[in-house]
């Protein structure tokens, strides 16, 4: 019950999005709508079950603060700014034949669907009936904390570095950038991660594990790191940093993966 009714309102949800990028002619809003996704994720699967663990309601409160901060951060960001070069070559890419379904399923259906997907361990912690809270979760709190200051303070920094008239065409190298060249990515995968723990429970939900594998992997090789990378690689103040900053994992001292 509960999964078909979040598929059902993310469809939704997707569609509704769909519609507004439409209007605004920038398929980039769904990167808007990523955020809040899981937010939507989260409370429709607590007014479908109805529960109160103590599980199940530390996982509301930390997707909705995660997913409500990443949603406001691009929302003052994207929405009236020029689309993001990605779906431009995507529009290009795409011609004039069926564009409306080729930009929906390839932007809109295909974000929900991995939403849906990397969101499991959220709809599993308020299926499951185990009660209990064991010390792996308690760390797992312990470990959204740290994903959660990366993530803000990375991004914090990043926009208070921007609105500085003298760092324009600058690199952030300071800060949390100084132990990792891009601590907002770190910050988001590390959230994940604390969310897989706190919802594992029993050894036969191992496979909850996928949701932290497909959000770390899509942020270190398909839509965040590389990027970005690819952006600044031919850059001589980036090859610098790089030769001695950690791509993803924050290292202090030295180059680290």
């Amino acid at each position: 019950m509960i999964y078909s009714s979040v598929a059902g309102i993310l469809l939704v949800y997707f569609i509704i999005w769909f519609i507004i990028a439409k209007v605004k002619n920038n398929y980039g809003l769904v990167d808007i709508a990523w955020g809040l996704g899981f937010v939507v994720v989260a409370w429709t699967s607590f007014f479908t079950t109805n529960e109160w663990r103590t599980q199940s309601l530390v996982i509301l409160l930390l997707v909705s603060a995660w997913g409500f901060r990443l949603f406001w951060h691009l929302f003052k960001r994207n929405w009236n700014s020029p689309e993001d070069y990605r779906y431009v070559r995507m529009r290009k890419r795409w011609g004039t034949t069926l564009v409306n379904l080729k930009s929906f399923l390839n932007v809109f259906a295909l974000q929900g669907v991995l939403l849906f997907i990397i969101s499991l361990p959220i709809m599993n912690s308020f299926y499951q009936e185990k009660t209990t809270f064991q010390w792996w979760q308690v760390a797992g709190i312990i470990l959204w904390l740290i994903g959660f200051y990366f993530e803000v303070l990375g991004d914090l920094q990043l926009e208070r570095f921007k609105k500085e008239p003298a760092n324009k065409g600058k690199l952030l190298t300071t800060g949390l950038w100084s132990l990792t060249r891009h601590p907002n990515y770190f910050g988001e995968a590390t959230c994940w991660w604390g969310i897989f723990l706190i919802s594992f429970t029993t050894f036969d939900q191992l496979w909850l594990i996928i949701s932290p594998i497909i959000i770390t992997l899509l942020l270190l090789f398909v839509s965040g790191v590389p990027l970005l990378e690819n952006k600044y690689k031919d850059r001589e103040d980036f090859k610098i940093y790089a030769s001695k900053t950690a791509k993803f994992f924050p290292v202090i001292g030295k180059k680290g993966l």
